[in-house]
C-alpha cells in the first residue's frame, strides 16, 4: 500500500510518497517533489493547479493523500493561499483525503520511529512523515 504525503507551505504542496510492505516503510522517489500556485488571485491559474494535482495523483496511482493540518488562527495560521490548496487536493475524485494533526505526526514518529531516508531532500520530510504517519495509522 502507498499513500501521498503532503505539506503545505505558502503557495505549494510538497509531496513525498511512502508506502508499507508488511511492517517495512520506504520512500517512492518520484520525479514531482512539489507542486505550486502561482498568483492565486487567478482563476485560471486555480484551474491549472488543480489540473496538475489531478494529472499527479492519477499518473502515480494515488488513492490515499494524507495532508499535514495547518494552524486555522493564531501566530503560526496559515495563508489564505495554504487554504485554497488544501481544498483541491479534497476535492479530488477517486481519492481518499486524511488531515493530520502536527502532534499526531509526532506522535507517530515517537511510536514508530521513521527513517528518513537519503532519497528525501530535507524540505520532504514532514510530507514524508505525514504519509508514514498515516500508513501505520490504519
Amino acid at each position: 500500500m502507498k499513500i501521498c504525503g503532503i505539506e503545505i507551505k505558502g503557495s505549494e504542496a510538497i509531496i513525498a510518497v511512502a508506502s508499507l510492505d508488511g511492517q517495512v516503510l520506504s520512500h517512492v522517489a518520484l520525479n514531482t517533489k512539489k507542486i505550486a500556485l502561482d498568483e492565486d488571485d487567478e482563476a485560471a491559474n486555480v484551474k491549472v493547479f488543480a489540473a496538475q494535482v489531478a494529472s499527479f495523483v492519477r499518473e502515480n496511482s494515488i488513492d490515499r493523500i494524507a495532508i499535514k493540518k495547518r494552524s486555522k488562527k493564531g501566530e503560526f495560521a496559515g495563508g489564505p493561499t495554504t487554504f485554497k490548496i488544501e481544498g483541491i487536493f479534497q476535492l479530488l475524485g477517486n481519492c481518499e483525503v486524511t488531515l493530520l494533526s502536527p502532534q499526531t505526526i509526532n506522535a507517530q514518529n515517537k511510536k514508530f520511529d521513521f527513517s528518513l531516508p537519503d532519497t528525501l531532500n530535507k524540505y520532504q520530510h514532514d510530507a514524508y512523515k505525514a504519509a508514514c504517519s498515516a500508513l501505520m495509522k490504519k
